[in-house]
């Protein structure tokens, strides 16, 4: 091999390497870009969540999906409180584009119109669920095993408090005779 085809080669192999960290650089950029906006998003929705569910209520096209939305809110409750993070990006994503949509009263058909304004969210809320069902499912799990172990915690800590009370209450009913 001449010089000047192993400089080509070396040459062909940095710029390669250059524009695999050039591409990288820019990815941990537009993800940190998409950090922030999901961050802002996600107060938005913990701060409106009594509106969601308000919404939820009044709308008849919208009640069958009262559970999922809850369960969509307790996600980005346990997602932006760090309990839980190992749901996909593109699924807490998903999640939070779909509670912002609802919430926006003007969207593709505004809610204010009577009987149809609320079918656009009802598809909006169905093409979520289509989307993060198995990440939902798996969410769903972890939620239960929390709520257990919190349970028997609490059944635990209850059962020792009455052990203590019971112990106090036989320690003083016991009094030495003068």
């Amino acid at each position: 091999m001449t010089d000047k085809s192993q400089s080509d080669t070396n040459l062909s192999k940095n710029m390669l390497y250059n524009d695999k960290i050039n591409q990288k650089k820019a990815e941990i950029a537009h993800s940190e870009t998409n950090e922030k906006l999901l961050d802002a998003d996600l107060e938005y929705i913990l701060n409106e969540e009594e509106k969601l569910k308000e919404k939820l209520k009044d709308s008849s096209h919208l009640n069958r999906f009262t559970t999922d939305v809850g369960l969509f809110i307790s996600l980005v409750k346990d997602y932006s409180q760090g309990n839980y993070r190992t749901v996909p990006y593109k699924s807490i994503a998903a999640v939070v584009a779909g509670l912002v949509y609802i919430l926006n009263p003007l969207d593709i058909i505004p809610d204010f119109i009577p009987v149809i304004g609320y079918i656009d969210d009802a598809i909006i809320i169905a093409f979520c669920l289509k989307m993060v069902e198995k990440d939902l499912q798996t969410y769903q799990v972890w939620k239960e095993a929390q709520t257990a172990t919190d349970s028997n915690i609490d059944t635990k800590a209850d059962k020792e408090a009455n052990t203590d009370t019971d112990t106090d209450a036989e320690t003083s009913t016991e009094m030495p005779s003068a």
